[in-house]
């Protein structure tokens, strides 16, 4: 496996730092591989711009920053806007058809889902809408197991809100099947 350079962006209060950091420990402890995840807010903590870069490799991670992601996901316009030019050609870029209409003239597989729609639709609650995503992102990457990222919502979800979160994986899993 050589390194995959993931970017996931959004606005702030969407949940993209925490998916980031679910899928960087279901990597780092439930798989053994090296993972680093850092992050960068937009002047406003809600509503700004988000972006969290998670590398994750079998080898040493030398610099913990993405310059050319393998992987992106955009939940917002202006995320998408301000990222898709970033894409290594070939590269795979992820967005919410809810929130996000895509451009032609990007040089990546494009896919677009209904995660939002699908979460609101299904749940009731935009609460879960990031653990969607992350579940449509494995679903289509298979970066890492679905089992992993179910251990580290198992230590970081409160007890009442864990079947929600499962439930919004599964979606986010489900439409990624539809996709394949």
């Amino acid at each position: 496996m050589h390194s995959k350079r993931i970017v996931f962006s959004g606005s702030g209060g969407q949940g993209v730092i925490t998916a980031a950091i679910i899928l960087a420990e279901a990597a780092a402890i439930y798989e053994d591989l090296n993972a680093v995840q850092t992050q960068v807010y937009g002047p406003e903590a809600r509503g700004g711009a988000t972006r969290s870069d998670i590398v994750i490799s079998e080898e040493p991670i030398y610099y913990p920053k993405v310059l050319n992601p393998d992987f992106l996901v955009s939940l917002t316009q202006e995320a998408y806007n301000k990222y898709a030019g970033l894409i290594r050609p070939g590269g795979l870029l992820l967005t919410d058809s809810h929130f996000a209409k895509p451009e032609s003239r990007i040089d990546a597989r494009q896919v677009q889902l209904p995660m939002y729609e699908s979460v609101i639709e299904q749940i009731g609650k935009p609460i879960v809408f990031n653990i969607c995503m992350l579940g449509a992102f494995v679903g289509l990457t298979s970066v890492v197991k679905v089992e992993s990222i179910l251990n580290v919502l198992g230590t970081k979800i409160p007890t009442d809100f864990l079947d929600m979160n499962r439930k919004a994986l599964e979606i986010g899993l489900a439409l990624a099947r539809k996709r394949s």
